[in-house]
């Protein structure tokens, strides 16, 4: 049972419903640069255009997270996947870097089942493997930016990254999400701290350590997969 944290006004009554109007703002205003990529991954990589993982979710329930597809479906002779340096295309590779890929999570934002702002979400794989202080970060919505991605990224270790989001947890405010927000363009548009997610960082959370809790979670199907 994850321990819930005290609500302040603003997360209690202002972040979600900022998170749908700007969600729903940017979906609209970005649909004609959507339409595009959309079309350049059909053509590029084939379908799917988008690649949909299982992420961990507020209160550590499930849910399916979009992504535009950055990486071929090439495989060897034995039929199975090439590893995701081999796979990832100049296409993907520009889509990562611009964090161009993330766009469709905007969806996941407007459905309630992402925030703007708050720690990154995992795949669900890796839910063992958080110690009881880590699952903090699972009292609330994952997001799109937050505290750990504008002080290094993928240049982080794990033990870092969470050390972040269970700051973030508990200290959340509305000047606090401004200023993630703003270091977030400042970062993308410099493309700075930006490591290509599943080829650059440290390993999977499950090669890095062992189980830490005895949360059952379903066979893992993917790796490295644009975390």
């Amino acid at each position: 049972m994850l321990t819930e944290l005290k609500k302040t006004i603003y997360r209690k009554y202002l972040k979600r419903p900022l998170d749908i109007a700007f969600s729903a703002i940017a979906l609209v205003c970005l649909s004609p640069l959507l339409l595009v990529v959309a079309i350049l991954v059909r053509w590029k990589h084939g379908a799917p255009i988008l690649f949909i993982q299982k992420r961990i979710g507020k209160d550590e329930k499930p849910f399916r997270m979009l992504k535009y597809r950055s990486m071929a479906i090439v495989r060897d002779a034995q039929g199975d996947l090439l590893p995701d340096a081999d796979r990832l295309t100049p296409l993907g590779s520009f889509l990562r870097s611009s964090s161009i890929d993330e766009l469709p999570a905007l969806w996941n934002v407007l459905r309630g089942d992402m925030s703007l702002i708050g720690p990154r979400p995992l795949p669900l794989v890796y839910l063992p493997y958080f110690t009881q202080e880590e699952r903090k970060r699972h009292t609330v919505r994952g997001g799109l930016s937050g505290l750990a991605q504008v002080n290094g990224r993928n240049a982080l270790t794990w033990d870092e990254r969470f050390k972040y989001d269970v700051e973030y947890v508990t200290g959340i405010t509305f000047m606090g999400d401004m200023r993630i927000f703003l270091k977030t363009i400042a970062k993308v548009l410099g493309q700075s701290d930006i490591g290509l997610r599943g080829v650059e960082g440290p390993e999977d959370l499950d090669v890095c350590r062992i189980p830490q809790t005895s949360v059952q979670t379903e066979k893992k199907t993917t790796r490295g997969a644009g975390l």
